[in-house]
């Protein structure tokens, strides 16, 4: 096995705010949805921050409520999104010991954390959840998904913030290159809406604190932008060594052909237009591909004026601006650990279908941000590759390429 090996994508699954599953995801962003929502509950109300971007659908209501009850919210979103992309790779007959779990997660079982912590203030340590530590452990998403699938070629977990998602999956590419298995499942998760991490956010001054017209507020490139809109969601692949997907007679959306993980070594939380140009270069060179080959790029953009500056300096840098730009955080917010698997899934699907979807509410782009961002109309085309970036605070860079 080389560095050369191909990697295929044969499964994809998701849930996002557009959708309960990749299709619906998909087909809300070919049609500029946003899920972006006011936060009408109780507990929001004294909160800076009034949107949000929730998951269209309660993930324990569709699961047995024996089950949903000792998960974590993120651990239910992974394991539902895990099962779709499974389905969707045709369920390969594999090896346990042949197939391995990496799922990636910004902020683990939080909600769990934040909401036991409640119990045992106010009722003790009896009203404790038997499996309040598995609901809280980072390493919760893959390990049960692991079990789900019998998979024991390992269960391992990526914790980089923003680009946890987008550097499972590069882990994943690693496992198969370096022979150890022939099917991995490999995404993000995230689920951690709640009073304490939207104020914890807004008081960094991260968040948006716009209310009106919510769907509005999320708007990457734009000159009116005033912050990102917290999302959750998941996003999952199924990455297969090339020669056994054929030999089963699988069929593919796509090669994840390069990857990078590299760190900025900079700032806790700022954006380095340096050290993400640098992981776009390692990722291209990985692939064996020149800028000239990229015509799709799915940006990080979050919709902060740092960030989104700092990564378009970066594409037009080594890409140039000649690929198609699209930034679907505008309509799904940012999901954190899962928007690098969502966002890779756009990628994927965007070369499968000869589609981009348009970046939503760019009014008025940026006049420093020199690239082609799709924006109005989605765009037809047949492009061989395309690039995704997620970068995380912690200066974590992970930019991923698929081709066709």
């Amino acid at each position: 096995m080389t560095r050369n090996s191909h990697v295929l994508v044969t499964g994809v699954g998701a849930m996002t705010p557009l959708g309960a599953d990749a299709p619906s995801s998909w087909s809300g962003l070919l049609d500029g949805e946003s899920g972006v929502r006011l936060l009408e509950e109780e507990w929001a109300a004294d909160l800076p921050v009034h949107v949000a971007a929730g998951l269209t659908v309660d993930p324990a209501s569709l699961l047995p409520r024996a089950e949903a009850r000792k998960l974590d919210r993120g651990e239910q979103v992974a394991l539902l999104s895990a099962r779709e992309a499974w389905r969707d790779a045709g369920a390969p007959q594999v090896e346990p010991e042949r197939l391995a779990v990496v799922i990636g997660t910004g902020t683990g079982g939080v909600l769990s954390t934040l909401g036991q912590d409640d119990v045992f203030e106010r009722a003790g340590i009896r009203r404790l959840s038997p499996f309040a530590v598995p609901m809280l452990m980072p390493n919760g998403p893959a390990a049960w998904v692991s079990m789900d699938l019998g998979a024991k070629g390992g269960a391992r977990t990526a914790v980089s913030a923003c680009a946890s998602g987008a550097e499972a999956l590069a882990l994943g590419q690693d496992l198969i290159r370096s022979g150890r298995v022939d099917v991995v499942v490999a995404g993000g998760v995230e689920a951690c809406l709640h009073p304490f991490t939207l104020a914890a956010f807004a008081q960094m001054k991260a968040l948006s604190t716009r209310s009106v017209d919510p769907e509005t507020v999320s708007r990457p490139f734009d000159v009116a932008r005033s912050g990102f809109v917290m999302g959750e969601g998941a996003g999952m692949m199924v990455l297969e060594r090339a020669e056994f997907a054929r030999a089963r007679g699988a069929r593919a959306h796509g090669t994840l052909a390069g990857s990078s993980v590299s760190s900025s070594a900079d700032h806790i939380t700022a954006s380095d237009a340096e050290g993400q140009a640098f992981a776009i270069e390692l990722a291209l060179r990985d692939a064996g591909l020149a800028p000239a080959d990229i015509g799709v790029v799915h940006a990080h953009a979050t919709s902060t004026e740092s960030g989104d500056l700092a990564e378009a300096e970066a594409i037009g840098r080594v890409i140039g601006s000649h690929a198609a730009v699209t930034a679907t955080k505008s309509m799904t917010g940012h999901m954190l650990g899962a928007s690098g698997t969502v966002g890779a899934m756009a990628a994927v699907f965007a070369l499968e279908n000869g589609t981009v979807p348009a970046t939503r509410n760019l009014d008025d782009l940026d006049p420093r941000v020199e690239l082609d961002v799709v924006r109005g109309e989605l765009r037809t085309g047949q492009w061989s590759a395309a690039l995704a970036n997620s970068f995380g605070f912690g200066g974590h860079n992970v930019t991923l390429v698929f081709t066709r």
